[in-house]
């Protein structure tokens, strides 16, 4: 049996504190870029992509920078650098284990994300139904390092 082909992406908030490796088991082609309607997302221009069967690390060089934003229902923390104010991707946690949708915007390019986003809008679903989603269909996080870079 043939073994699945891996992608991988890396990316980074603007000044590069908060860093990010999406690694898709999907061909890039075949995921869905989303467009969220709402007033955060619409706010921040994001297209985010997930892919259950991949992978998602995440690395922050500075803590104190970390904004872990929450609104809405809180069934995740929105990734926001508190220096240059880019939003790289949001976090659901549950259990012991995390689920991420990440920013292709953050997205070092070249990379085939470069479309327009699929509008979706979420506000009618419940707590129970969102997670439900979030944990069908993102991305699992194998790493999430908080800590200083090296000299």
């Amino acid at each position: 049996m043939e073994e699945a082909q891996t992608f991988r992406f890396e990316g980074r908030c603007h000044c590069g504190n908060l860093e990010v490796t999406f690694e898709p088991r999907s061909a890039p082609a075949g995921l869905v870029v989303r467009s969220c309607a709402c007033s955060f997302c619409r706010r921040h221009g994001t297209r985010c992509v997930s892919d259950p069967a991949g992978v998602v690390r995440i690395r922050v060089h500075d803590p104190a920078l970390l904004i872990r934003y929450g609104f809405g229902l809180r069934t995740a923390e929105y990734l926001v650098c508190g220096r240059c104010g880019s939003y790289l991707g949001a976090v659901m946690t549950e259990g012991g284990s995390a689920v991420a949708t990440i920013n292709v915007n953050s997205f070092d390019p070249p990379h085939p994300f470069d479309r327009e986003g699929v509008p979706v809008s979420y506000d009618a679903e419940t707590e129970p139904a969102r997670r439900a989603r979030r944990a069908a269909g993102w991305t699992p996080v194998v790493a999430f390092e908080e800590s200083p870079r090296r000299p």
